[in-house]
């Protein structure tokens, strides 16, 4: 049963469940429901007031209408054996003469006395362990290994593999670069030949237009021309 249904007020829940964590402040709250057509002033106690803040610990609740209780436990430095607390509380609820306020709450109203009808609720308090974040779990892993084992040994093995294709990569960049560097050589030679035979090539023209031996000159230049184009066809295909 987690609410309690009563003449003049019903409280939910009957249990105050904090989420048990060290060191750290937690609050519950608890709804107080007035079904009637009267003011109902109510209060709330506890067997452990340095342990507790309530707020409101007392107030009125209007015809028809719902109010908050929120209760909070102090931060505590050690946990109880078992997890197992005894705190209770208790909430007192009584009718109270229309336009009463909350400052205007006594103890004495809550005193029970010939024609005075005073509604008692006890609650417990129940310690909850806190919620535990799931545990990783490397997919795959085989049956007898580690998460934590086959995390590093892929870890590893990634790593590995980087490491080998960088210098895979470097290595055919490296080749690369030899290449392209030898063949800029090759080919700055091939021009620089290629210039001098032209250049070559000129000067005997020039000679041989200048000889006078018609002819033999003629028969001497075409002879000489073979010779330079045997040597540029050798110098390419080297």
């Amino acid at each position: 049963m987690s609410s309690a249904e009563q003449e003049l007020l019903n409280i939910d829940p009957l249990e105050l469940k904090f989420p048990f964590e060290l060191k750290k402040q937690i609050s519950c709250s608890l709804q107080l429901s007035n079904k009637t057509e009267n003011h109902v002033a109510f209060k709330v106690k506890t067997t452990n007031p340095k342990k507790y803040c309530v707020r409101p610990n007392t107030g009125i609740v209007l015809p028809r209408s719902t109010c908050d209780v929120i209760v909070t436990m102090q931060a505590q430095k050690e946990a109880p054996a078992d997890m197992q607390c005894k705190d209770k509380f208790l909430l007192q609820s009584v009718v109270a003469t229309a336009g009463t306020s909350p400052k205007d709450i006594t103890q004495e109203m809550f005193n029970k006395e010939p024609g005075r009808v005073v509604e008692e609720c006890k609650l417990k308090v129940i310690y909850l362990p806190p919620p535990q974040p799931p545990s990783p779990v490397a997919e795959g892993s085989e049956e007898g290994s580690s998460p934590r084992q086959s995390l590093t040994e892929n870890g590893s093995q990634n790593g590995s593999e980087l490491t080998r294709t960088f210098l895979e990569t470097h290595d055919k960049s490296s080749e690369a670069k030899s290449v392209i560097y030898r063949l800029t050589e090759e080919k700055t030679a091939f021009l620089h030949h290629s210039n001098r035979i032209r250049q070559e090539l000129e000067l005997l023209r020039r000679d041989v237009g200048k000889s006078r031996g018609g002819g033999g000159a003629s028969f001497m230049f075409v002879i000489i021309v073979g010779l330079i184009g045997v040597a540029l066809g050798y110098i390419l295909k080297s």
